[in-house]
């Protein structure tokens, strides 16, 4: 499990290369933020498959989001439901984070690496998948609608230096130039 290896032996890795003296300094992951847009607002059963499978994906309930604006030319009303999205914490953001880069990117078609200049100044990292089929728990006969997402790992580190170390510890596949 990724959660007990980071405490035993990425820590004191990452205390060494960065430089600290005190555990409490190490950069986390705090959360892990996943988020589907659908698209399609006027057919309930392609939201109620984001729904399902992304429920399945995380192991946690995800909340439907709406809208906050009306929009005419995109036919959006105040309220409208567009997509869905999770927040995973502790041990289910560090089983999440394993999964994606050990499974997941792996099995994805044409996956040459991660953009490592992907980092928003403050550490946090963002990716996007463009289907929910690379991930083990879907199988295509629950697809109502093949569906891109949002990956966000939000960590405690100061700058993207740290985030993209503690990143680079657990695994993430960057691309290499």
């Amino acid at each position: 499990m990724l959660q007990q290896r980071f405490k035993t032996e990425l820590m004191p890795e990452l205390m060494k290369d960065l430089g600290y003296d005190n555990p409490m300094q190490v950069p986390r992951v705090s959360k892990i933020i996943i988020n589907m847009g659908v698209g399609d607002k006027d057919d309930p059963k392609k939201m109620e498959g984001c729904v399902a499978n992304l429920a399945k994906m995380a192991g946690q309930q995800p909340v439907v989001t709406r809208a906050k604006n009306s929009i005419s030319d995109f036919k959006l009303i105040e309220g409208d439901a567009i997509g869905c999205k999770v927040t995973l914490r502790g041990a289910r953001a560090y089983a999440f984070i394993e999964k994606v880069f050990r499974l997941v990117l792996p099995a994805t078609r044409d996956f040459r690496g991660l953009n490592p200049d992907s980092f928003d100044g403050r550490g946090n990292y963002t990716f996007g998948l463009k289907e929910q089929l690379t991930f083990p728990e879907i199988t295509y006969n629950e697809v109502v609608k093949v569906q891109g997402m949002d990956i966000t790992v939000v960590t405690t580190a100061k700058n993207d230096r740290e985030g993209f170390s503690l990143l680079k510890a657990m695994g993430c596949p960057y691309k290499k130039d």
